[in-house]
């Protein structure tokens, strides 16, 4: 018998033999070598995303084509951030390596951890960026955290991840650019299964109609709030040319080596923790720990250990210690910030574990549009991991 994602499955424990993923992640396959598929996975986009002199030559390109559609204009892309390491080295790269003209933009949701603000402050003060903080509405940003909990899904920071995506796509339409940049490396954090990781603006509007109590603000095109379902992408990507890129899949990224030279050049500090710019996600982890079984460091250790950036018995030894983001002081602020009692909080979490396909989305109509999807991506106005992740792999 084992967990997944809360629910108890007859099924054979297994482990891969070559990361450390196992049968807790959803639809989890393994071939005859007892290899895994995100393994099988990984291999795809590396080589569709060579890191070598093929990346870079790829990213030259792409940069060119950045400078190109910026032209004349006060910044040419976008580039989202949080203060954790992997943001603030794609702004360095940005600003010092290849000499793009960004602008900076941050989305509070008011967990932000003051170190990774200071992180943003030191940033963009010493490579001379602008930086924009979209702060959101505390009420709504609160209503669909609870929203979240009481939907009793892994989707916990729903709310935040569509209000990030929202502001980032309103920032560029109300400049006039058409690039935006994500500090994602497949290579260091993994992909995570659709179970665990579905983003759709419209399942979110759905949960908060029916757990919701504050009010949503309607959508405006450069201030979108927290709106960013199938019409609004289409409005930003197809009607207006926004396009969303991911460099570090192109670039020798080595995590340890960033974190050294951001400390060196920007005074950067660690956090203490991957994800834990937001200290929201100390509340996160806990509660994908004790109720659903679910952890997140599998997927980011075995994407370390695919790239040869740790080592495999390293990351078991290391996935069997408590993780240092679940500190009991942070998980009571978060509850309380909240605005909701340790008691409704333990009676929210008792409450039996669901899927997000037990509640409206869109995937029906995204799988129904699949083939204009595909050609999309091929068209580059959205990302072959996007698709593979949304349309490659089972999940249920």
């Amino acid at each position: 018998m084992v967990i997944v994602s809360g629910f108890e499955k007859d099924i054979t424990y297994q482990q891969c033999t070559r990361c450390i993923c196992d049968n807790t992640i959803p639809a989890l396959e393994f071939n005859n070598k007892g290899i895994c598929s995100l393994c099988d996975m990984h291999d795809g986009f590396d080589a569709a995303f060579p890191n070598d002199e093929r990346g870079a030559a790829a990213l030259q390109l792409k940069f060119d084509k950045i400078r190109k559609d910026g032209a004349h204009k006060k910044y040419d892309c976008i580039i989202g951030i949080s203060g954790g390491r992997d943001s603030i080295y794609l702004l360095y790269l940005a600003v010092t390596k290849w000499k793009l003209r960004p602008l900076a933009v941050h989305f509070n949701d008011g967990f932000d951890n003051p170190v990774a603000g200071e992180n943003m402050l030191n940033a963009v003060r010493k490579l001379g960026v602008e930086l924009r903080t979209i702060t959101s509405d505390f009420r709504e940003c609160k209503d669909l955290k609870i929203t979240d909990l009481k939907a009793s899904t892994p989707l916990l920071n729903n709310g935040t991840d569509v209000g990030i995506g929202a502001s980032l796509y309103g920032v560029a339409y109300k400049e006039g650019v058409k690039h935006i940049l994500f500090g994602q490396s497949f290579r260091t954090e993994g992909i995570r299964p659709l179970a665990w990781a579905y983003f759709d603006g419209d399942h979110l509007r759905s949960v908060h109609k029916i757990f919701g109590k504050v009010p949503l603000r309607k959508w405006k095109a450069d201030e979108p709030g927290f709106n960013l379902g199938i019409k609004e992408m289409f409005f930003y990507t197809v009607l207006n040319g926004i396009r969303v890129h991911s460099p570090l899949y192109n670039y020798p990224y080595i995590r340890e080596e960033a974190g050294e030279i951001l400390q060196r050049e920007l005074s950067w500090v660690y956090p203490g923790a991957h994800y834990f710019d937001d200290l929201y996600w100390a509340l996160i982890t806990y509660i994908h720990r004790t109720k659903f079984k679910i952890s997140f460091r599998l997927i980011e250790y075995s994407a370390l250990i695919r790239s040869g950036q740790l080592n495999r018995e390293a990351a078991l030894e290391k996935s069997k210690q408590p993780y240092q983001i679940e500190d009991p002081k942070i998980i009571s602020l978060c509850i309380k910030r909240l605005g909701i009692t340790e008691q409704e909080f333990e009676s929210i979490i008792k409450s039996p574990p669901k899927n997000w396909w037990d509640y409206p989305n869109s995937y029906k109509w995204m799988k129904l549009a699949q083939l204009p999807i595909f050609i999309l991506t091929k068209m580059g106005i959205f990302t072959k991991v996007v698709y593979d992740k949304y349309f490659s792999i089972k999940f249920r």
